[in-house]
This record gives structure tokens, sequence and C-alpha cells, in this order.
């Protein structure tokens, strides 16, 4: 009789604890699981050939990877091959939605390898090994929701893909919900699957949410990558023209570039991205940057997607709690300098007059990392953003500090809110 009353009102607790504290905390010794969404190109991409002719000088058939640290010297790829192969076909048929005028060049498949598990992801082997010393198993309460960098959410069957992973990492740890952690462009895709589902599910499924340097409204220095392209492997400029220009133009053919770059809703002039022959581009005037270099399709593309995911209205605000984490201190590159607005443009990387630079943590200037300030405003939810000096853009996700933060926002209760 004494074990069967201990039993029930052990039962009482939890289902008090459900009902009262948003089911964050279940029994005891119970973790929050853990979905990351990754930063931009830290998710392994396999790229098949098979039998395509848009690219003569290119192979046929054949495999590649792309992703940050991709290794494809044993590949008969180039460099300039793989930008070509990975360079969306766009149709400017105004009829189409704009989400479907994008597609892969004939006999090109692009799948997300290891989907939803730590493998597809090594850059964030700290934070796994972190989360494994405080007691988390790999591919249990730890999973990532990869993507594609060059697509935006609303494509590739993004959000779709990520509710049922995290859905099933919801039920796959006794039905408690997920702490959503992103990091660089993750943030983006987390929002936009935060106000693109209900709030009746958020309450269900997500237990809070801690991007780590968001980058939110875009940065200035993406509007240097439409001349002068960008090599994901490596992360660096490339060497040569052929690099570059092949680069670029895989870049002015991908969605996601605009999403990543600089909003002018939010930048407006406050810094100069590109300059040229005398002339000063502002993030406000894109369109004309694009214009005077001739960038037709970036011409059609951009005014859809800048500032794509929508984040400072109160009817865009993620409505979960927010642990969010910064750098700054650092010199950061916002904007180059050219000698004219030519694709394929090979920069000086030993003048440091070639670029400007402004506040930030290395990668993300002050504007883009300080934006969500705005949902302080959230009303009920919990809203931190946390300044880290002198941490950069890329160990901010080894950081000691904010990894122990993380654990500790883990094992708080979720706000209830109405």
């Amino acid at each position: 009789m004494k074990t069967f009353v201990k039993n029930t009102a052990a039962v009482l607790a939890l289902f008090l604890t459900f009902v009262l504290g948003g089911g964050a905390a279940m029994a005891q010794g119970a973790r929050t699981p853990v979905v990351l969404f990754t930063g931009f190109h830290f998710t392994k991409l396999l790229v098949t050939v098979e039998n395509q002719t848009a690219f003569p000088g290119c192979p046929a058939s054949g495999t590649f990877e792309d992703w940050y640290g991709a290794d494809n010297t044993g590949t008969a790829f180039s460099q300039v091959c793989q930008d070509q192969l990975e360079t969306l076909v766009y149709d400017a048929d105004p009829s189409k939605p704009m989400p479907e005028r994008f597609s892969e060049q004939p006999g090109v498949t692009v799948t997300l390898k290891d989907y939803g598990t730590t493998e597809s992801a090594p850059f964030y082997e700290d934070l796994y090994v972190f989360l494994e010393g405080a007691g988390y198993v790999r591919n249990q309460d730890i999973r990532v929701a990869g993507y594609d960098a060059r697509l935006t959410p609303d494509m590739g069957g993004f959000l779709e893909r990520t509710v049922a992973l995290i859905e099933d990492t919801y039920q796959d740890n006794g039905n408690t919900p997920v702490h959503l952690v992103g990091h660089s462009n993750g943030p983006l895709y987390a929002q936009y699957l935060l106000t693109h589902t209900t709030q009746a599910w958020k309450n269900k499924y997500i237990h809070g949410f801690t991007p780590i340097a968001g980058n939110w409204p875009g940065q200035g220095f993406f509007y240097m990558v439409y001349f002068t392209g960008f090599n994901v492997s490596t992360f660096s400029f490339p060497a040569n023209h052929a690099n570059a220009a092949s680069s670029a133009a895989m870049y002015e053919s991908h969605p996601s570039s605009y999403m990543s770059s600089a909003d002018p809703a939010v930048f407006g002039n406050q810094e100069v991205v590109v300059r040229s022959q005398g002339t000063s581009y502002t993030p406000q005037d894109n369109l004309q940057l694009f214009a005077d270099a001739g960038l037709t399709i970036a011409q059609e593309i951009a005014p859809y997607y800048t500032g794509f995911v929508k984040f400072a209205d109160p009817a865009n605000f993620p409505n979960v709690d927010v642990y969010a984490e910064k750098g700054s201190g650092v010199d950061t590159i916002v904007g180059a300098k050219l000698p004219g607005l030519l694709v394929g443009k090979v920069l000086n990387l030993k003048n440091p007059t070639t670029f400007y630079f402004r506040d930030g943590d290395g990668n993300q200037e002050d504007i883009t990392n300080d934006s969500i300030q705005v949902w302080s405003n959230m009303a009920c939810y919990r809203f931190g953003l946390t300044d880290n000096p002198g941490v950069d853009h890329f160990t901010i996700v080894a950081n000691a500090n904010v990894l122990q933060r993380l654990l500790t926002n883990l094992q708080r209760t979720k706000s209830v809110c109405p």
C-alpha cells in the first residue's frame, strides 16, 4: 500500500510538471533533447552527377561533397566544375512561385548526407563532446537538422523534414520537448520553422531556442561574393579568375545568397559594402549595385529573398524562450573596394585597404548580431542576448562559457505562456 501511494504521488508530480511547467522537466535526471541547426555549408551535401552534358569540360558522371572541410582531391571534379555543377538553373517565368523557379543542372542530384546525425556536421564536435560529458548520447538526444545551404527554408522540403525530425526526437526521448540550437545561418532556418508552425505545436514540442551568432538580417560581406566568389571547403576567396568567376556565378543563382546579404530594411546606409570607380554602394543600394553590374538574375531574386526570414515585428517573434549568444570586438569585413563591377575579381588579400571593416565577431558585424534585441519585447517568454567580447564567430560554438550557459538553460523549466 505504501508503495502504491508513493508511486501515485510520483505520477501526480510528473503530471503537474507537464501541466504547470510545460513539460520541460520530465522525470528526475531526464535531459532536454537538442536539435542543432548548422551554419552556412556546415551540413554535408553529397553531389551525384550522372551523364551531365551542360559542362563538357567537367566529368559526365561521379560524385563529390560540399561542406566546410570536404576533401575532394580524390575526385575528378575541379573546384570550377564543382561550382558549375552546383549552380542552380533559374527559370524567370513570372507565373511560377519564386521557390519553384530553381532547379539543379540536368544530371545533377544533391542530397543531405547522414541526415539527422552528428556525423552530418563534424564542425560541431566540441559541442557534441561537451554534451556527452553531461550524459547526452549522440543521435539519441543530440540530433542535427541539416539543410542544403544553397536553398532558403521555403525550399527543398526543409520545413516538413525538420518538423518530422523534431517530433521524432521528442517521442524517442520520452515525449520531452526539444531545445533548438542554431549557429550562424542555422538560426534563420530555426526561426523560419518557429514562425511557420502553430503555437500549440511549439508549446508541445519546443523547450527553447539558443541562437549562437545568428545571421538574422544578413551581412555586408556577402555583397562582394557576387563578384569574387567564395570557396566553401576552405572558407577562402578564390585565387584565380576562373574560380572566382565560376564561384560568383554560382552564388548569384542561390536564393540563400540574398537571404545572407545585408537587408536594406535593417542596415540602410550604415556601411559601404562595395566601392567601385568612385561609387559607394550601401545595403540600401543593393538593387542599383546589381543593375550597374549587369547581374540580371540577382535583380530578379534579390527583391524576394533579401530579408526573407522575418524576425523584427511582434508578429514574427519566435514566442519560445530564447537564450542568444554573440561575439564582439573583432574586426569584421563588411565590404570591399573593386576596380570595376566585373564578375571574377581576385582580391588582393595582402592589401588591408582592399576591405571595409566594422566591429563584430569576425564574420558578422554588430548590426547583425544586435538586431534581435527587439525580442526583449516578447510577452511572457524569456529573452537574453549574452555578449562574448573577443570571441569570434567560429570558436563561439566551442567556448566554455557559452557551452556552460547552454547546459544551464537546457535544465531550466520552459515558460508557460497564455
